[in-house]
Parts: C-alpha cells; structure tokens; sequence
C-alpha cells in the first residue's frame, strides 16, 4: 500500500500540467450540462410515476375535476362579507377570475347557482346579480343562503359570515408547464393587486394547488440564488482565518466550484429535474468538497511549517491522505447512493447527485490540487502551530481522566438513546414552508377561516349507468356523508345528495318538509336532468358527477392533521364502509394530503432500510481497509453515538420527524465516519509506521490530524448552518439535524474514540 501511495504522489506531481488541462476539459464538457438542468414545478415531483396513491389520486382527477386551483379569500376589516360593497367586490372579482389563464371554471358566492321554485318551475341563477342594485331583503337572502347551505357554508363562506371565498379551477394544457404555471401566478397576483387598489377596505389572501406548486418554486429559486452563494462566502471567511494562506483557500475554492459544476452539468445531462429538496445538492457538495482538500493542505502546510521542501511536502500529503481521502469518499458515497432507497425521487436526486459531487472532488482534491498548489506561492510561518501544541493538552486530557469521561459519556448516550424515542414521524405539508412565507400565511388564514383547504375525495360507484339515481345509492351515499359530518376531524362536505334534497324541496314548492331525497330512481333523474340543463357554461356537475353517471365525488374537507393522524382516520373510513355500504360501492380515499402521509410513512420505511445497508457496508469498508476487525468494529461506536445524540436532542426539541429527516440517517452516517476515518488513519499509521504505544499513537493523531478535523467540521457546520436559514422546512430541517450531528460527531471522535482505542486496542502492533 505504502509502495502505491508513493507511486501515485509522484505520479500527479510529474504530470501536474497535463492534470490541469484534463481538468480543465472535463469542466468545460460537463459544465455545458447545466443547460439541461430542469426544475420541477410539480409537487407530483415527490411521487414515483408508479405510486400507487398518486395513479388513484390522478385517477378521480381525469373522472372529474382537476384539483389544481387558485383560492382567493375576501375579508372585510370591518363587518361580514354581506355588505354591498364586499359584494359589489366578489361580482367583479367573479368576473375576473374567469380571465385567469388555463382556468376552466369559477366558484363564488354570488354565482352560486341557487334554486327555488316559482309556481311549478323550478329556477336556477347566480345567487345574485348587479350588487350595487341590492335591496336589504336582498342581501339578507344571500346571507341566509350563504350561512345555511352545506355546499356554501364552511367552503366558500366562513361561519362567521366574516370571511368569503373564490375558487378558480385550473386546466393546463402541459405544453410547457414552467410557463403556463409563472401565467397563472402572475396574473392572479395582478389581478389581485388590482382589487386591493380599488378595495383598500378588504383583505386578500391567495393560495391553492397553483400557488403551492409555486411556492416549491420560489423556494427552491431562492436557496439556489442567495443561499448558496452565502454558504461559498461564509465557508471562505472560515478558511482563510483558519488557513491563514491565499493560496489555500483559492485552492479549495476552485475544487468547491469545479465540483459542483461537474456533478450538476452530469446531472443535466442525465435529466434530472430539480426541486426544492434536490437543489440544496448544490450546496452539500461545496461544503462537502472542503473536507477532503483542507485534509490534504493541512498535512501540506504542517509539512512545510517544519521547513519541508514544498515539492517533498506535497508528495508526503498525497501519500499520507490518499487512503483516508478515498475512504471518507467512498463511506460518504455510500451514505448519499442509500438515498435511492427513499419513495420519493427528489431524494433520490439528491443522494445521486451529491454522490457524483464527493467522488468529483475526491478526485480534483488528490489530483488537481497538488499540481495546481505545486505552481502557485505558499507563504507559511516556520515553527510549531499553537494549534497543534493544544491538541497535545487534549490529548493528555483525555488519557488522564479517560474513566470520567467514559462514564459521562455512557450516561449522556443512555439519555440520548431514550429522548430519541419521543420523535413521531409526522407530515403537514403545509409546513414545509416557513411562516415567513407569504403562500404559508395565506394558506394557514384559510384554514382558519374558511376551512377545509386540506380536502379527501371518494368516488363511489353505483350500479351501472345512471345508478346514481337509484334511491338505495342515495340513501347509502347520505348515510356516509351523514357520519363523516359528525367525525371531529370534518369541517365540511360536498355531495350529491344534499342538492337532490334541495331540489327536491324546490319541486314540492320550497315546503321545508320535502328537504329529503327523491322517492324513486325516475324522480331523481329528472331533477338532476333539469338542473343540469338550467345550469350556466362552466359550472355543470362533472366536478361530482361522471359522464356515465355511475359514480359520483364526495369531497371532505378536513382539519390539518399529520400523516399518522391522517392514516388513521382513513382507517376508521375503511372500516365504516366495510361495516355499512354494499361492496360495490366501497373507495378508497384520495387526496393530495393523503399521498403524502402515505409517502412519509414508506419514506421512513425505506430509509431504515437504507441506513442499515449504508452502516454495514461502510463498517465492511472500514475493517478491511483498516486491516483490522477489531478497530474498524469499534469505529461504530463513534459513527452510531452522533446520531443517537442527536436525534435525541430533536426528540427533546422538536420531535415531529418528516420524511427528509428519515434520509439524515444514511446521509450523515456517510459524514461523520469522515472523521472517524482520519482519526483512526492516524492512529494506525504511528502503531505500524512508527511502533508507537496507544497512548502516543493517540496523542500523534490529535496533532497531525486534529486542526484539520476542526477545520473541516466549522466548513461543515456552517455550510449546512446557512442551509437551516432555508424557508423550506425539508432543507432547513435536514440542515439542522445533520448539523448537530457533525458539531456532535467532533466531540466524539476526539474524547470517546480516543478512550475507546486506550481501553480495546492496548497491545503494540
């Protein structure tokens, strides 16, 4: 081994030019990649076209109406909405909306098609009509209606009366999806804009499926645009403080830089498409890229602080870091590729793409750095770092009182362990955005207010075609409408069945006494055929009716609940149907919510999976290259201790666990053993190399690798620190807790690992 570490050393040496230009090349053709680099507007992005819950999901959506929508809220400041003035507003604002780009139809109060009789007619027309010419009788029928109808109340009309809404559906027609998205936005936010002029008496709030796709957008636009560039400055500052070399740093920052553009430029070409939980990528491989190169100068530069030639002390930095180097990649690469394990395929980006960063890195930072650090001026004051003298301290601290610590130790890791336990996987979605987001307030209004923003459908068949007039059908459909409204997690529904109990009122003149469903499957038929043909363009019933009329959509609105309450409340559903309805007409739920508390729940399956792959291979990698079972064994005590510190310090602090921390195991096991690695490379190098004892082959390794670990952990940490700053909780989340473990993982490998070595590995090699 030491033969072929020499071999290599001369090798990049001998031939620096020619590794320069071929660097160069290999830049340039993978750069031009970036072009193809896609972003994905989709939350369908998170799914795999072969998900099951999306293809239902997408399933009820062809049947009927599209989901995708924009939601407009109108709050007055003073008073309820049944004002003239607010309603003046909602007409016009009705009017508008129908000029949104892809919008295919518009509901509001004040088109709602209301229906009464007059003599043996029945009426059907917008609720009203020229607001400015309303009478107080009027506008008191419209807030009767407004308050009392179960297909207004709690959806369009908040309780309160205080609050009103207007429901724009959206049809894309998927030419180009990026711009037909940025058309919407834009001009609902114009349009919007306008009415807030004339209006300035009324609040505006905007969400819907529109406007959450572009929050994802936005999101990730804006961790790309200043984020990154941010992580760069910061991790710059931090290296020429430490560094104390210009040269150095302009090293590190030409291999941080080459990375990223050759793994996103691959990636282009691969199609990837990238999302806001695949784009901080781009960060972790520039935070990743620093560790392996400031390992290789910090060897360099104590090399020449003992007034090493500088060719010698390049040659003996490569040779004595290429074994680490290559180990710490590929343990971090193993950690980054068990993200394929993941359901959703922005993190299966994100794994493929940093993997393809650290092994572009490993690869400039052995190669491309000494030859370009070979021709490039290194001033460095000869004499011993105070650094290194420090270390040395430590090091005799930790031997001295190696009994105190490991008690301490064993004690903070047996809390850990148990607050790990209090974490619950749980998923809002709505909370992937921070507060501080303009579509996470509007939402989190509309929720309050109106309610029912998060919405489960059922499509429930019938008996062939037109069963669902058939009185039996009805009678089970209101049955089960009847028992969601008196579920504790139900703000409102939307079924058929409540319009044929109107209608059937109006045919038997408005008399409150026949408010119930029709008779007979002829009856019905008919009322539902004249209601439709009364029924204006672009507000017919296919959004609860198929075109067979074998099946109709029951549509609840629901209370924000996690994933694992939203699972079970689709259990007890399931459970009621079995119990109450026929077999034929039995569903499963649907519903953007649902998909994803599905999604998490198999995400956090998944990566279990995958962390356990990552730890054994990685615990395989190390004993043999090590050469040694015993102490590539032990190196999983301090990989494992990090990440049980920390996450019971989320159990402890937060506990809510999502999707993207189920990847933080496999990701930062790859991390942290990073340290581990170089500790132990050494350790291990003064037992064989030098036939120190475990104590001095321990107090050898925290002077010659012990600056560089806490070089490369500060890099870390605040890389991944500027990352916690992102509104999108996926990022800032992950972020947060892989930080923790990397600050956590320092503090293992430099008092636990150390006393571990002492007590397990004291005969002399």
């Amino acid at each position: 081994m030491e033969r072929l570490e020499g071999y290599f050393s001369q090798w990049v040496i001998k031939y620096r030019g020619w590794i320069i230009a071929v660097s160069l090349l290999v830049l340039l053709a993978a750069g031009n990649g970036l072009q193809y680099l896609g972003f994905d507007n989709d939350y369908r992005a998170f799914f795999t076209d072969d998900n099951p819950e999306l293809l239902a999901y997408d399933k009820v959506e062809n049947t009927y109406t599209k989901s995708d929508n924009v939601f407009i809220l109108i709050e007055p400041k003073t008073g309820d909405v049944f004002q003239p003035e607010v309603l003046k507003l909602l007409e016009e604002l009705t009017t508008s909306a129908w000029q949104t780009p892809h919008s295919r139809r518009v509901d509001s109060l004040q088109n709602f098609q209301n229906t009464y009789a007059e003599d043996d007619d029945l009426v059907v027309e917008s609720l009203y009509e020229e607001a400015e010419d309303l009478l107080a009788a009027d506008i008191e029928t419209v807030k009767q209606v407004g308050l009392s109808d179960p297909l207004l109340l709690k959806r369009l009309v908040s309780a309160d009366g205080r609050v009103t809404a207007l429901n724009i559906t959206i049809e894309y027609p998927k030419v180009d999806a990026d711009k037909e998205l940025k058309d919407v936005v834009s001009s609902t936010r114009d349009m919007v804009a306008k009415f807030e002029k004339a209006y300035p008496n009324v609040n505006f709030y905007i969400t819907g499926i529109a406007f959450l796709n572009n929050a994802f957008v936005e999101a990730g636009e804006n961790d790309l645009s200043l984020l990154v560039p941010v992580s760069l400055l910061l991790m710059v500052i931090i290296m020429f403080v430490l560094l104390r070399s210009i040269s150095a740093v302009f090293g590190i920052t030409l291999i941080v830089i080459f990375s990223d553009v050759i793994a996103l430029g691959l990636g282009g070409y691969a199609g990837v498409k990238l999302t806001p939980a695949s784009i901080s990528s781009a960060q972790m491989i520039m935070v990743l890229a620093v560790a392996n190169s400031v390992h290789l100068l910090v060897t360099f530069m104590y090399g020449l602080q003992h007034k090493v030639p500088k060719q010698e002390a390049l040659l003996e930095s490569i040779r004595i870091n290429l074994q680490p180097i290559f180990l710490t990649s590929a343990t971090t690469m193993i950690g980054f590729l068990c993200l394929n394990f993941s359901e959703s395929p922005p993190f299966n980006d994100l794994g493929n793409l940093v993997a393809a960063g650290v092994f572009v890195s490993f690869c400039l930072s052995l190669t491309f750095l000494p030859a370009m650090m070979s021709y490039l001026p290194v001033r460095v004051k000869a004499g011993e770092d105070i650094a290194v003298e420090r270390l040395a301290s430590l090091s005799k601290f930790v031997i001295r009182y190696q009994n105190i610590i490991l008690l301490v130790s064993a004690v903070v890791v047996f809390i850990a362990a148990y607050a790990a336990t209090l974490n619950k996987p749980e998923e809002q979605f709505l909370k992937y955005f921070d507060e501080s987001v303009e579509f996470r307030g509007d939402s989190d209004f509309a929720n309050q207010s109106v309610g029912g923003l998060f919405q489960i459908s059922f499509s429930l068949p019938a008996e062939g075609k037109g069963g669902i007039s058939d009185p039996q059908y009805l009678e089970h459909l209101a049955l089960f409408a009847q028992w969601l409204k008196e579920q504790p997690e139900i703000i409102n529904t939307y079924v058929l069945s409540d319009t044929l109990r109107r209608l059937n009122k109006n045919m038997h003149g408005d008399d409150p006494a026949w408010y119930k469903l029709p008779e007979s499957r002829e009856m019905a038929a008919q009322y539902l055929l004249l209601y439709e043909m009364s029924l204006p363009y672009g507000l017919d019933l296919n959004n609860q009716v198929n075109i067979d009329k074998s099946a109709t959509l029951l549509v609840v609105g629901v209370e924000e609940m996690s994933n694992v309450e939203l699972l079970d409340f689709e259990q007890r559903v399931q459970q009621w149907m079995q119990d109450h309805l026929p077999a034929s007409m039995q569903a499963k739920g649907s519903g953007s919510i649902l998909i994803f508390a599905h999604l998490t729940d198999k995400n956090i399956k998944g990566m279990l999976s995958g962390s356990i792959l990552a730890l054994v291979l990685i615990s395989m990698i190390l004993v043999f290259a090590l050469r040694s079972i015993k102490v590539g064994v032990l190196s999983l005590v301090p990989n494992l201790v990090p990440v049980i510190i920390g996450f019971g310090l989320w159990g402890l602090f937060y506990v809510e666990v999502n999707m993207a921390l189920a990847a933080v195991v496999s990701m930062t096991l790859g991390i942290v053993v990073d340290d581990t690695v170089h500790f132990l490379s050494k350790y291990l190098r003064a037992k064989r190399e030098k036939g120190y004892s475990t104590e001095e082959s321990i107090t050898y390794a925290f002077t010659h690798v012990g600056k560089a670990l806490t070089i490369s952990t500060l890099i870390l940490s605040a890389g991944f620190g500027v990352l916690m700053l992102s509104p999108f909780a996926l990022n800032s989340d992950m972020a947060t807790l892989t930080t923790w473990i990397i600050m956590i993982a320092l503090v293992v490998d430099l008092l636990l690992l150390p006393i571990l070595l002492l007590k397990l590995d004291k005969e002399k090699t």
